[in-house]
């Protein structure tokens, strides 16, 4: 038998063009000879049956639950606690609280802040007045074009302390004020804390509608404020989540500025205001005192809530319970209380796109909370923190801003006074009062630093890279000159500069599994008899329940003895290894098995980027524990390779990789950390990658389309495809382009390969590079990629003792 059945997917899960190659493999699998498949010398026989890349989707997902699963006995790695001292604590989890903040994207530097009250005829500054406070609207700069902005409750006596309190997403400042309908009169803790004689700043958070979600000049979509923040920032090493801890401790700012060292600061929140609590007292030693409603829980299925809480790497270091312990000695609140439900993203309206990530929130159950909060307990010596964990009757939510849990968070800032019974009606004096133009300003001025960021990539990027691994040639591109000629350097420096580089890049980037590689394993069947070459379909194990499938074409002419060169080629997004190498697919046009025919030996792997939303999942799910879905994907190429090494027909110096698509994405991926491919090409894929992913005034941008998983954290800010390319040198690299290509225009192409380009020749290695613009869309060419194989892999095999591709020159 060829290929296995293909079982039906649900047509709710399945799209056109899936649905498409779902059907063309299963008339593969129909066509195949009856007769007993034979297996690959050297390999067992392959009986596995069924859609070979859903069984392998299925492991992938089982392999990864199980690393969350393990995340949390694992932590303890990463953490030095010594409680000798407070001051001992502090430094030991120092180096805990700064990844904290780097993952969360709390890295710029906060500018001077003033409390600016504001306003005019219509809306004046001073919102409300009552016989015990005065309520302002406010705003007050944070990062430069980004301002917080919401309300201040001032007491008219000196306030006792001072607190940041922190709404959910999708409720306003107002309401838990009692300025707007909404929130109850004894949850409205943003009015309950000023009655108690606390001074209190009341933000805007950007909220869950999706508005101002696009661009008029592209699309609007339907992705939530936050997933639109979310998106374009992760990938610039930013987050909405560290966006606004960073208003709060401006806010945290201006209150010592004012008030003095000494003053008692404390931070409250629900729901999503319970999160940013939660994290702003854990980045923030100065906030005295945390309450946190409507959030904390065991973090493991992070997953499965909103994309925007997505953080790369937490469960690897931090579950909330270690959150916790970044705030201890400091004291905690968490509050179980009802939080508001949000089930999946905003439907797709008229006009609008669709393509937003899904996710839920829901009130936890007791005991989970009671689970998490006990995890504390075995983090913390004994009394090391004063923290409570405050219910309602039968252990039911209470609040938020519950009277036990008040009481409890006006103790830890130094007020002994219960708190007091809801006052009278606050009245709003505003006529013309604009919450939605208030969310427009906070959803827009996020962009734009995003953006800011954006246009300077380059410049981050150079400093990052490129002037530490090529100082010289850096010094010569900020001089100008007429010369004809200029200096070339020599590649060795740059070739050994380069390598912790490519290990930041596969570790702190993509992410790497540190499980050692089980034995390769093969099991193979004879799956095509073409006159000039046979096709066997592997299988290698990788991790368990992880495995590499693929088809390997080996020429019939090869002799005994003989070795050549392999191109391993490789699928786009949805594809499986047949469609390499049969159906004449005009994307693919049978590359694969064209390559074959002129006598290389080929290699289809399939790489898991199938399914839709099943893979995205999988790498939101690895995301947790600091790895992606090219985690799995280099794993398996790492194990190909080993496999390929063994073959007695294959010149292990010799490897090179093609990719289209999701396959050229490989291509600038796979290779750079894997050096033992000797060659890249990437097809139908190069481009300005952080403009791809993260602009928000192209149509050619990821943020317009349903890809939500091609974000990397901070990668905008690190590698694009020109930095990815310098890690592969002195390889060989080609870049093959349609001019029809929409995967990106032609302009960003031409201006990303020309890095590429000016590197290889200021290294003298200009003859093993080059680009090709031809007359097409978004497919193989197949002309001059051809001869760039031929010239590059038909030199003669080196002599013995030479084992690294870099030390034989083409």
């Amino acid at each position: 038998m060829r290929m296995a059945t293909v079982h039906k997917r649900p047509a709710a899960a399945t799209s056109p063009k899936l649905c498409a190659a779902m059907i063309a493999l299963a008339i593969w699998a129909a066509a195949a000879p009856a007769e007993e498949p034979t297996a690959l010398p050297g390999t067992n026989t392959l009986d596995w049956q069924g859609d070979l890349s859903e069984r392998m989707m299925h492991g992938l997902h089982r392999f990864v639950e199980r690393k969350i699963d393990a995340s949390v006995g694992e932590r303890p790695k990463l953490w030095r606690r010594d409680f000798t001292s407070i001051a001992a604590y502090e430094k030991s989890i120092e180096p805990n609280r700064q990844r904290l903040r780097r993952i969360t994207g709390v890295v710029d530097p906060r500018i001077p802040v003033r409390m600016e009250r504001f306003g005019d005829d219509d809306n004046p500054a001073l919102v409300a007045r009552t016989e015990r406070f005065c309520v302002y609207q406010v705003r007050w700069p944070v990062l430069v074009g980004v301002y917080g902005e919401g309300l201040l409750l001032q007491p008219n006596d000196k306030p006792l302390a001072c607190v940041v309190a922190l709404p959910d997403a999708d409720q306003t400042p107002e309401q838990i004020v009692g300025l707007s309908p909404g929130v109850p009169a004894d949850a409205q803790f943003g009015r309950r804390l000023v009655e108690a004689g606390l001074q209190v700043v009341v933000p805007m958070l950007v909220d869950r509608s999706d508005q101002w979600s696009g661009s008029p000049d592209v699309a609007w979509t339907n992705q939530t404020h936050r997933e639109w923040i979310y998106r374009q920032a992760y990938h610039m090493g930013r987050h909405v989540i560290g966006y606004e801890v960073q208003k709060v401790l401006a806010a945290v700012d201006w209150f010592k500025a004012r008030a003095g060292k000494d003053v008692k600061i404390g931070v409250m929140g629900h729901g999503e205001g319970g999160l940013l609590a939660l994290y702003a007292a854990a980045c923030d030693t100065r906030i005295d005192a945390c309450l946190t409603s409507g959030y904390f829980q065991p973090r493991q299925r992070v997953w499965t809530e909103p994309l925007y809480r997505n953080v790369w790497s937490l469960l690897t270091e931090f579950g909330d319970a270690e959150l916790a312990t970044l705030i201890a000695p400091r004291g905690l609140i968490v509050e179980h209380s009802e939080v508001p439900t949000v089930a999946d993203p905003p439907p797709v309206r008229q006009g609008r796109r669709g393509g937003a990530a899904a996710g839920q929130i829901t009130t936890p159950q007791y005991t989970a909370v009671a689970e998490e909060f006990a995890r504390i307990g075995s983090l913390l010596h004994p009394g090391f923190q004063v923290r409570h964990l405050v219910t309602g009757p039968n252990n039911r939510p209470a609040g938020p801003g519950s009277e036990p849990a008040l009481k409890l968070f006006l103790n830890m800032l130094g007020s002994q006074v219960p708190p007091a019974p809801p006052g009278d009606v606050v009245r709003d004096e505003r006529r013309k009062s604009d919450p939605a133009e208030r969310q427009r300003r906070q959803v827009k001025e996020l962009e734009d630093h995003v953006q800011r960021l954006l246009r300077t990539a380059d410049r981050t990027r150079d400093q990052f890279f490129f002037s530490k691994v090529a100082p010289d040639a850096d010094e010569q591109h900020r001089r100008w000159t007429t010369a004809r000629r200029v200096k070339t350097f020599p590649a060795e420096p740059f070739i050994e500069r380069t390598r912790p580089y490519r290990r930041y890049f596969r570790e702190e980037v993509l992410g790497k599994f540190d499980d050692p590689l089980l034995p390769p394993g093969p099991r193979s069947r004879k799956v095509y008899d073409r006159p000039q070459w046979t096709g066997y379909e592997y299988v290698l194990d990788v991790y368990p329940d992880v495995f590499a499938w693929g088809v390997l074409l080996l020429p019939k002419d090869l002799k005994p003895g003989e070795k050549r060169p392999v191109v391993v080629c490789q699928h786009g997004r949805g594809g499986v290894p047949k469609d390499v190498i049969e159906g004449n697919n005009t994307a693919y046009n049978d590359f694969a098995a064209r390559l074959a025919d002129r006598g290389f030996i080929v290699v289809a792997p399939h790489n898991p980027y199938r399914g839709e939303d099943r893979y995205r999942d999988l790498s939101r799910k690895a995301n947790a524990v600091k790895a992606s879905l090219f985690s799995f994907i280099l794993s398996q190429h790492e194990q190909l390779l080993n496999w390929l090494q063994t073959l007695p027909s294959v010149d292990p110096q010799r490897i090179a990789f093609y990719g289209l698509s999701y396959g050229g994405e490989t291509a600038v991926r796979a290779p750079t950390v894997l050096e033992r491919y000797c060659l890249s090409i990437c097809s139908g894929d190069f481009n300005d990658w952080a403009r791809k992913v993260a602009a928000t005034d192209s149509r050619y941008s990821f943020m317009f389309t349903v890809e939500w998983e091609m974000p990397y954290f901070d990668m905008g800010s690190t590698f694009n495809y020109a930095e990815m390319a310098y890690l592969m040198v002195p390889r060989p690299f080609m870049v093959e382009r349609g001019h029809s290509d929409n995967v990106a225009p032609d302009e960003w192409v031409a201006y990303e390969y020309a890095k590429v380009r000016r590197m290889y020749d200021e290294l003298d290695l200009g003859d093993r590079t080059e680009i090709e613009f031809f007359p097409g869309g978004h497919s193989i060419n197949g002309q001059r990629t051809f001869q760039f194989l031929e010239r590059h892999l038909r030199w003669p095999t080196p002599p013995a003792g030479k084992t690294n591709e870099s030390e034989t020159k083409p």
